[in-house]
């Protein structure tokens, strides 16, 4: 029989008062909705006969619980390569041992916990989609709400600790109140090492944590609070602040064995951003995607080529910010304090690391100062090692995969002075052989991401643009990218760089292959691949053929080749990019739309303050007859969408003329149905006149609003 459905058995146990105490609530408050009292009796009356005479412990699933493996672990010599087989800790001598929990407490002994019976699972599971259907506020919500929050304090561990459970609790911590969630939080106090080591119950830690920013600074509730078997007072109740410095406090005690741990690492560096007021995309996106006990630090590109494709970009993290009391950064101080003493583990150990590396964003955005002791002791260590034969010691570290990663987040916390200092100390002179290297190209990739001086850029320029081709014909084209985004945020060399370019992908000269730049850039192919030449080494490159290269389909856009265009675009002078746009086909120019990854590069066109709007509309004209095609794709639509909104009233005409024609196929389809009722094409087809005016006082209001942001 399928577990959890209704008619099973009762509401858990050990809540028969609390059930008792409902019903009471029901037939004192008489104007109380119908909805709610549909649930709470439906609840009550699924109980089976049966179940009805089981004893509090049968009824709420606390049996004994089956043995179960621990949190699986990293072996010795696998992905870690550190420490004892499935210790997920640093190696023996570099780490305090363990602490015992605070205030004489004992571990629980594991197969005495309690486990979530199908009952109580099919009850929460029911209460939950219950609180989803109901209205967003009033007091119908408010009390369900609470009294399921209620049921959830008796059963914390349990359902922290079940996979299914877990889960569950997460989302009813989301529609929380103060109070409640304080209660839950403190239920599972008491086991915290437990459930922040357990691979389900790090998720509900997080999820508690990631209320801070709704719940902080909320005011304490005026509410009657009832007494339940006289067992608990509510005075005693700590407040949301105490409870995240009581958990700090409890992390810092034993802050190695907690940074150390396959999933302990979690929490650590979820409380290191609560503390600062800081979440990070990166972060907040991994709690929110997956439920795997270890997960990369960066965000996920997907990148098309072979070497590159387990490393990717950390420079798309966009924090988001929240005041946080001044204790909270006290209390950040002294977690920061602890990877000074054991900065060796930390830079070393790869899940430890992890923690270093948040911990060094969230202290640039919000103490700066003690960010800049951090790196400093970083650099200093790692400069204390024994030297390479080749160079600084630093370079042994830049080659090391867990050390890197450490070393790109350093790089990109830096001031200029101290990337000024690192280059001259560290890394001139090495450019070149960082950026063959399979690993050390990433951190060279950062270093070209956080240089914001010409003063800087200038030197590195100058000793990696002699390599820029033999870079790619390594498959790290990612330090090639790097180099231009460099030029084109500190505004020099650019021109230098586009030559380059065209020379690196054969495309140079003669000059009439230099039209053709854009679809070799894209696919990032030299000119004889993308068109498959046979040319001798030496011999005289061939004119470029126009009707061979109409005659070719767009090959596949790649996620870099996507960034190169865009920097490009965002030049000084993008005219070569443009008049090589404006030379691709209709069919080339609608697959580079529909590219998930080139739909991009038309969308710099549309918003790049380099282009002129003359320009946009000489390499958009080429997508006439193809607006269909381009509204029935996924990511066509939202080019569509996008040069639909900066056309002006004429332009527009043509685009909803040219979807008119085939408005029922339109219609049909997922994305056109959403392009056509964007373009308002129904009234257009019937009442033309109405549909001008109404474009007409959009346009006008856009003009205005275009005005004041202007000023």
């Amino acid at each position: 029989m399928e577990a959890g459905r209704s008619g099973d058995t009762p509401p858990p146990a050990g809540s028969s008062g609390r059930w008792t105490m409902t019903r009471t609530l029901r037939s004192e408050r008489a104007g109380f909705s119908k909805l709610c009292r549909g649930l709470a009796h439906a609840w009550w009356q699924e109980a089976s006969p049966a179940s009805k005479g089981a004893g509090p412990g049968a009824l709420m699933g606390l049996g004994p619980r089956s043995p179960h493996k621990a949190g699986r672990r990293f072996p010795a010599g696998g992905k870690r390569g550190r420490g004892a087989k499935g210790s997920g800790r640093p190696p023996p001598g570099r780490r305090r041992p363990p602490c015992p929990p605070p205030d004489g407490r004992s571990e629980p002994a594991r197969d005495a916990l309690p486990h979530l019976s199908p009952e109580a699972l099919g009850y929460f599971r029911r209460a939950l989609s219950a609180l989803k259907d109901a209205p967003e506020t009033g007091e119908e919500r408010e009390l369900m709400v609470h009294n399921v929050l209620k049921e959830v304090e008796a059963q914390a561990l349990a359902l922290a600790t079940n996979r299914t459970g877990s889960e569950m609790l997460q989302e009813l911590l989301g529609f929380s109140p103060l109070k409640p969630l304080c209660r839950v939080w403190a239920a599972l106090r008491s086991n915290l090492r437990f459930v922040a080591c357990h691979r389900c119950g790090v998720h509900v830690l997080q999820s508690a944590l990631l209320q801070l920013p709704r719940l902080l600074g909320t005011p304490a509730e005026e509410e009657e609070e009832e007494e339940e078997d006289g067992d608990r007072k509510d005075g005693s109740l700590e407040t949301l602040e105490e409870l995240v410095l009581g958990l700090a406090a409890e992390v810092c005690d034993d802050f190695l064995f907690y940074c150390g741990d396959t999933h302990g690492t979690f929490v650590v560096r979820t409380l290191l951003q609560v503390l600062g007021g800081t979440l990070l995309e990166s972060e907040r996106a991994r709690h929110r995607g997956s439920q795997s006990p270890v997960c990369d630090l960066t965000p996920a590109h997907v990148l098309d080529l072979p070497s590159e494709a387990q490393r990717a970009p950390t420079r798309d993290c966009k924090p988001t910010d929240f005041e946080v009391p001044e204790t909270f950064l006290n209390c950040l101080r002294d977690l920061s304090s602890c990877f000074l003493k054991d900065i060796a583990v930390f830079i070393t150990d790869k899940i430890s690391s992890f923690c270093l590396q948040v911990g060094l964003q969230v202290l640039h955005r919000k103490l700066p100062q003690l960010c800049a002791h951090l790196c400093n002791a970083v650099i200093g260590y790692l400069s204390s090692r024994n030297s390479s034969a080749d160079g600084s010691p630093l370079l042994l570290f830049l080659r090391d995969q867990t050390s890197s990663r450490l070393l790109e987040q350093v790089l990109l916390v830096s001031d200029p002075p101290r990337l000024q200092s690192l280059f001259e100390d560290h890394f001139q002179g090495q450019l070149q052989t960082l950026a063959a290297h399979p690993i050390a190209n990433f951190p060279l990739q950062r270093f070209l991401d956080a240089v914001t001086t010409p003063e800087l850029l200038s030197p590195m320029f100058r000793e990696l643009s002699p390599a820029l081709e033999a870079v790619l014909a390594q498959g790290h084209p990612g330090v090639v990218v790097a180099l231009v985004g460099a030029c084109r945020r500190v505004g020099t060399h650019q021109a230098q760089v586009l030559q380059l370019l065209l020379e690196a992908f054969h495309c140079a000269e003669p000059s009439s292959r230099q039209v053709s730049c854009v679809p070799l850039f894209a696919t990032l192919m030299a000119y004889e691949v993308y068109y498959g030449l046979m040319e001798d080494e030496g011999a005289v490159p061939a004119e470029h053929q126009v009707e061979m290269a109409t005659a070719r389909a767009l090959g596949e856009v790649t996620v870099l080749g996507s960034l190169l265009l865009q920097h490009l675009l965002h030049f000084s002078t993008p005219d070569l990019i443009l008049r090589s746009l404006g030379a691709l086909t209709g069919p080339q120019l609608l697959s580079l739309a529909q590219s998930p990854a080139g739909s991009h590069v038309l969308d710099t066109v549309l918003s790049s303050p380099s282009v002129t709007r003359k320009q946009r509309r000489r390499v958009l004209k080429t997508l006439k007859g193809q607006y269909v095609a381009l509204a029935c794709s996924r990511h066509g639509s939202r080019v569509l969408d996008a040069i639909w909104s900066g056309a002006a009233l004429g332009a527009r005409k043509e685009i909803a003329a040219e979807l008119g024609e085939r408005n029922e196929e339109l219609l049909r389809d997922p994305f056109g149905h959403h392009v056509a009722r964007n373009v308002a094409l129904t009234t257009f087809l019937k009442r033309q006149k109405a549909w001008e005016q109404q474009q007409g006082a959009v346009a006008k209001r856009r003009r205005a609003l275009n005005s004041i942001l202007e000023d």
